[in-house]
């Protein structure tokens, strides 16, 4: 009855396989098996099962071989791996692009415009300007600025008072007084010479410093760059410019008015000189110029 037993275990394939794998471990030699070599007593690598993930919809169960932990001094072959999940796709990047374009809906209209402002200058403004500085030598020409200088005062002073820079009046009306006395009538900036600087203040900044919005940038025939609010802000100035009620007659204002354009343009002979070939779109140069000078002016 033994031997019969004996013969039949020992003929059943799957309980003798389960008995040589359960005792596998109990036969292992315990001198030290070179790396990578493997006995015929030892089993076959045993397998886990594993989660592989995609994302959060869709799973799939992978078999990977579980080995042991390398105590053997090799170089980590018998290490224990680890299954990384691979990316679900690439990877996306939120990136904020600021767009830093200035309100120019009439850009078309500007272009055409500044073209216009660009040829008269290039062909009538400058050509005279450069003849009125042979008829008009270069210190006459500052002594003339300087007089219509001292004229604006009014609404320099004024538009610092609708600003809250209390200080910046009391400059322009001690200006005032020193230029039209020791400065001859205000030819000469005689305040320059002890420390008393000019403020820049005008109407259009007083808009942006209670806060109106400046509204799309605007190029006018025979006009400087502005925006909807400058171009408010230029005609209240004018209003407050005493040469409007002391010159009475529209053309002689109008006459002093390109006298002073011209004469300024004399000054600045070499205002555009080389600017054209060293940048690629000037209008947009400009623009941009203007507009971010202007931003500054009110925040100081």
């Amino acid at each position: 009855m033994v031997v019969i037993a004996a013969l039949a275990l020992g003929g059943c394939g799957t309980f003798s396989s389960a008995l040589r794998a359960d005792s596998a471990p109990m036969a292992a030699s315990p001198l030290p098996v070179a790396a990578g070599a493997h006995s015929e007593a030892d089993p076959e690598p045993a397998t886990l099962l594993a989660v592989r993930e995609y994302g959060d919809a869709a799973t799939e169960m992978v078999a990977v071989p579980a080995l042991g932990v390398g105590d053997r001094g090799d170089d980590g072959a018998n290490k224990p791996m680890i299954a990384q999940t691979p990316p679900a796709g690439p990877e996306k990047v939120e990136t904020e692009s600021e767009s830093d374009e200035d309100y120019d809906p009439w850009e078309k209209f500007n272009e055409a415009m500044f073209e216009v402002n660009r040829n008269l200058d290039r062909f009538v403004l400058k050509p005279v300007a450069q003849v009125y500085r042979v008829i008009v030598p270069e210190p006459f020409e500052i002594l003339i600025n300087n007089g219509f200088d001292n004229i604006a005062v009014v609404p320099r002073a004024v538009n610092s008072l609708l600003q809250g820079k209390w200080g910046g009046a009391g400059r322009e009306v001690g200006r005032f007084l020193i230029n039209s006395t020791a400065g001859i009538g205000g030819l000469f900036d005689a305040a320059k010479y002890w420390g008393i600087e000019k403020s820049r203040e005008d109407f259009g900044q007083t808009l942006g410093v209670w806060g109106l919005s400046p509204g799309p940038y605007l190029v006018l025939p025979l006009m400087a760059p502005m925006t909807v609010r400058d171009g408010i802000g230029r005609g209240v100035d004018a209003l407050m410019n005493p040469l409007s009620y002391f010159v009475p007659f529209i053309w002689t204002g109008l006459a002093m008015k390109v006298g002073e354009l011209i004469n300024d343009r004399a000054l600045n002979l070499d205002l555009f000189q080389g600017l054209e070939e060293s940048v690629v779109d000037l209008y947009s140069a400009v623009r941009n110029g203007y507009l971010r000078r202007r931003e500054q002016m009110i925040k100081e």
